[in-house]
């Protein structure tokens, strides 16, 4: 994992805010807090003294967990379905009411 790019010009001066998280709000506290961190002890220690930050961070930024979880409960509906255990009407949950929200 590197925090700086290969090679340093200018350009990456002005574009390295592009690929921050705190445009977007969700993530936004984890990073500033993986980054402090960082910053505290270092890029060597701090990605052994960082990992639990790094991971939440990463986790809320890649959602791995969330994805899985829902392709584990799509496979499992596949597979009631094809095994016969739930109807063409039931194979998915019924959507909300119009205006519901």
């Amino acid at each position: 994992m590197s925090l700086s790019p290969w090679l340093k010009s200018p350009f990456t001066d002005l574009t390295g805010a592009i690929v921050s998280h705190q445009w977007y709000g969700r993530c936004a506290d984890l990073e500033l807090q993986a980054l402090d961190c960082l910053e505290a002890y270092g890029l060597d220690r701090g990605i052994k003294k960082c990992d639990l930050l790094l991971q939440d961070f990463t986790e809320c930024s890649l959602r791995i967990k969330q994805m899985n979880r829902m392709f584990a409960m799509r496979n499992e509906r596949h597979r009631q379905y094809f095994a016969g255990e739930r109807s063409k009407e039931e194979k998915w949950a019924a959507g909300p009411k119009p205006d519901s929200y």
